[in-house]
């Protein structure tokens, strides 16, 4: 099964403060008990999102009803940090998330998120200013990354010149994000291998 080619994702954006946000923040940690990653985008952010001693929602920007369509994540520097956890990713995948910007991301993080589809690209801090400003502005702006002009416009007129391992661009744009779906389509070549190996 050929997997979808990820050349452009557009939609609408939300910021949300801070450097460092880890992926205990992302995902808390006592909401891991899933066997599968079904459900876990009600979680995503919930320790921000809501008032530990009320369970009241926070001014968290997740909580304000002008970014409720909102699918690309602005963020900060260092997105993603802290454990290996692929929990996170995925619970941004299942609240709506299609794509993060951010000023720079953790490793391990971004490579999770390549591999659910979900692109992350880097601008620098005043490209996410003023990106954040257009969406506060007006929470219907468009912004649009494409990963074939190596690009993020907007609907109000911006564009930034985007960064992303040309790996991991490499991998989207010609639909080679999944590595398990990879080995899938490749049963056969890998079991022919395999009976010419001595030791299998």
């Amino acid at each position: 099964m050929a997997l979808d080619k990820i050349t452009q994702v557009t939609g609408r954006g939300v910021f949300v403060p801070g450097a460092d946000i880890d992926t205990d923040r992302i995902i808390p940690a006592r909401f891991m008990k899933c066997v599968t990653f079904d459900g876990l985008g009600e979680f995503a952010f919930y320790d921000v999102r809501f008032d530990p001693t009320t369970g009241e929602k926070t001014q968290h920007p997740l909580n304000d009803e002008r970014f409720a369509k909102a699918t690309v994540l602005l963020a900060g520097v260092n997105f993603g940090c802290g454990s290996s956890r692929e929990h996170a990713p995925q619970s941004l995948r299942k609240y709506g998330f299609t794509a993060v910007i951010a000023e720079s991301f953790a490793e391990i993080f971004f490579g999770n998120s390549t591999t659910l589809g979900m692109p992350c690209v880097t601008l620098s801090h005043d490209a996410i200013a003023e990106l954040r400003a257009a969406v506060e502005a007006d929470p219907a702006t468009e912004i649009t990354i494409d990963l074939e002009a190596k690009k993020v416009r907007s609907g109000v007129g911006h564009e930034f010149d985007l960064a992303i391992p040309e790996s991991a661009r490499d991998a989207l744009v010609s639909g080679r994000w999944d590595p398990i779906q990879e080995l899938i389509d490749h049963t056969p070549q890998i079991e022919a291998t395999a009976e010419k190996l001595h030791y299998v």
